[in-house]
């Protein structure tokens, strides 16, 4: 009889990111950093399937023929998911990227999303306090879970209530940065961000052709001059 163990689960990563035709727009740049819009529709990091090669990263040090040079030494302190789009900052040194790390570590970076909600949110602003965990049932999913999951906190603030369909426009601010943190913390509070594909209702995703969450902001010390940099990306919609 084989000995007794606890289940264990195989994760499969089948996706093929699709080609995305729009180009990392540089909103900022000196000699420490790089301050970029990422398209939605675009990997942060090239994936361990070859055939996932086109990313941020791998626009940035091989360049973007006709429209950005090529930095060989960037490096991506943070990563924003594939269908997300919005401000990413990026060392263009180790110590640069290194200096930024810690910062990020340390919680001091103040990041802001936008995000498009299937239904009207009922509060004009609130917190979310939903601890995250890995869901290893349903790779690359994450579950709330209150007994094992690390603490998550959100911050909304509602922009506006539009209707045909009934939809709310909402600012968040992560306290915290988890994986999927927005995108879960949206269903927990029963209004997921439209066009998401893990975390949805019956109707959510179909509501838009991509994910409805843009990086827009950014608040950060700079590597070097140690001034405060505040990085703005407005919102597409």
């Amino acid at each position: 009889m084989p000995p007794t163990c606890a289940l264990s689960h195989t994760i499969v990563d089948d996706f093929l990111a699709p080609a995305c035709d729009d180009f990392v727009e540089i909103l900022y740049q000196d000699d420490e950093i790089l301050l970029i819009n990422k398209p939605s529709g675009l990997l942060s990091l090239s994936g361990k399937n070859p055939l996932n090669w086109d990313s941020v990263h791998y626009r940035l040090v091989h360049g973007q023929q006709g429209l950005t040079p090529p930095f060989p030494h960037a490096k991506l302190p943070h990563r924003l998911d594939f269908g997300t789009s919005g401000i990413m900052v990026v060392g263009l040194n180790t110590e640069a990227a290194q200096h930024l790390n810690l910062q990020f570590q340390a919680r001091t970076i103040q990041k802001r999303y936008i995000a498009m909600l299937e239904g009207w949110v009922s509060e004009e602003q609130g917190q979310i306090n939903a601890a995250i965990t890995k869901d290893k049932t349903l790779f690359p999913r994450v579950k709330i879970c209150q007994i094992t999951g690390k603490p998550a906190i959100s911050e909304y603030r509602v922009i506006q209530r539009l209707a045909e369909p009934p939809c709310s426009l909402v600012q968040y601010t992560p306290i915290t940065g988890r994986t999927h943190q927005l995108r879960i913390h949206s269903l927990t509070m029963g209004h997921p961000i439209l066009g998401c594909d893990l975390y949805k209702s019956t109707r959510s995703e179909q509501m838009a052709s991509r994910l409805m969450l843009h990086a827009s902001e950014l608040h950060f010390e700079h590597p070097t001059s140690h001034k405060r940099v505040n990085g703005l990306c407005p919102s597409p919609f």
